[in-house]
């Protein structure tokens, strides 16, 4: 299929690595120009260097989405470098843990400035750009916790919970502008944070090293869903690039699962 993303410039958070990394690389592959922006300004260069190697058009501006400023200065460099932002992909995003009575409302206060926040501030200063362009997409990117939380980690579900429900307010609030909004969720996906996570979880629960034993346990005991394995961060990409794409206008507002089935939902 034919995305039509040719010249159209996006703008990922959280892209240094991970399912980010991957969105970058995607949307570059079908023709669109990426800002990678990150906190990290060597692995954020690293990923813009990757798509430039590869032929691809990409730059590297690194900050901090919790920081007013740097979000200023992020989107006045996208501008300058790429012309505008067509697409923003809310990706980043941080994760404190934490059992429910442990923690703090520092903590809670703290992931809901960068994980919602964050997402705000860039709409904020995007957004009118694409409405006077009459046409772009914003893609949040949220977690299954937002729908079936655990037990712990709350402050970081209740960030994800908030992120699928200014989804639809922001598409509503577009009212025919040309522009869409959704969510994508990802249930767990293997990515080398994940995966060294869950080594650690493994050695708690005497998994041994070997990851082909690892994954099955883990779902067996945290999160299993019917395909039988982790996602992929392809799986998770193939997503987000159609929703960034023309080929989506018909797409709004909705909250677009990929988790395996692992989420006891009928939507």
């Amino acid at each position: 299929m034919e995305l039509q993303l040719e010249g159209k410039r996006a703008l990922v958070t959280g892209s240094s690595m991970g399912i980010g990394e991957r969105i970058a690389h995607s949307f570059a592959e079908e023709g669109a120009a990426v800002v990678v922006t990150a906190i990290e300004a060597d692995l954020c260069e690293q990923v813009a260097s990757s798509i430039r190697d590869k032929g691809g058009r990409a730059w590297a501006i690194s900050g901090d989405i919790g920081n007013d400023e740097d979000v200023e200065r992020i989107v006045g460099e996208a501008r300058a470098q790429a012309g505008g932002v067509d697409v923003l992909v809310n990706n980043a995003g941080i994760l404190t843990p934490g059992e429910w009575l442990d923690v703090t409302p520092e903590a809670w206060s703290h992931l809901h400035n960068v994980n919602v926040l964050g997402a705000v501030r860039l709409i904020r200063a995007i957004v009118p750009g694409m409405k006077e362009a009459g046409w772009g997409r914003v893609v949040n990117i949220s977690s299954t916790e937002a729908i079936q939380p655990f037990p712990f980690f709350p402050h970081y579900a209740a960030t994800k919970a908030a992120i699928v429900n200014m989804t639809v307010s922001l598409a509503h609030a577009l009212d025919r502008t040309g522009i869409t909004v959704n969510t994508v969720t990802p249930g767990v996906i293997h990515t080398k944070g994940v995966e060294d996570w869950y080594r650690q979880v493994a050695q708690q629960f005497g998994w041994g090293d070997d990851w082909s034993v690892i994954e099955p346990n883990v779902l067996k005991t945290f999160l299993d869903n019917p395909v039988g394995r982790f996602g992929k961060v392809e799986e998770v990409a193939d997503v987000v690039t159609f929703l960034a794409s023309p080929r989506s206008g018909y797409v709004n507002g909705v909250n677009i699962r990929i988790d395996g089935g692992s989420t006891l939902s009928v939507n």
